[in-house]
């Protein structure tokens, strides 16, 4: 319960963040919501084609973590398709160990011919051990989802998410594994 209070501190940081809005072209809040887990994020772009944000996710799965990342993307949305590539800062506070690190990955949707509002798609990242600190040996998470164009920014999925991470002295854990409800908002 500490962890998920000591999240929910951070999430006035990364709204002062999204202050900065005058210096990004387009930005998005969102905000979904698991059987174990609770997770916000909070992006903007910062040039066309560049994309900055951050995020905390906190999952009692099995054990309590919270994981925390920032990333730089480049971003393309062109017609039916919304994609980003590029590097992503992970943050681990759980209780099998701690530590973070520099991965890669992306995401890409694709919007279904016969019905715009609706895309499919889905995300992943890596961080290699050859790029962590403290106890983190390796970690990734991958999702897949499937989106509802509800209005010209308002977007609401349903997917499924797993968060796993190896560390020195905790072995391989998942974090977080399951379903998931969330809604974005675009501006």
């Amino acid at each position: 319960m500490q962890r998920l209070i000591r999240s929910l501190s951070l999430l006035p940081l990364l709204g002062a963040a999204l202050l900065a809005a005058p210096l990004t072209q387009a930005g998005s809040l969102d905000l979904n919501l698991g059987p174990d887990a609770v997770q916000f994020e909070a992006g903007g772009e910062v040039t066309s084609g560049v994309a900055l944000g951050g995020g905390v996710l906190y999952s009692d799965y099995r054990d309590d973590a919270t994981v925390y990342h920032a990333q730089l993307l480049g971003v393309q949305q062109r017609g039916s398709r919304d994609l980003g590539v590029g590097a992503r800062w992970t943050e681990f506070d759980t209780d099998h160990g701690d530590g973070g690190g520099l991965g890669l990955g992306g995401y890409g949707y694709v919007a279904l011919p016969q019905m715009p509002a609706v895309s499919l798609g889905g995300y992943g990242f890596y961080t290699p051990s050859a790029v962590t600190s403290r106890d983190l040996e390796d970690g990734y998470e991958v999702g897949v989802r499937a989106r509802y164009a509800f209005a010209p920014n308002l977007d609401a999925y349903v997917g499924l998410r797993q968060l796993r991470a190896d560390f020195d002295d905790g072995g391989s854990r998942t974090l977080d594994r399951g379903a998931q409800a969330g809604v974005r908002l675009r501006f």
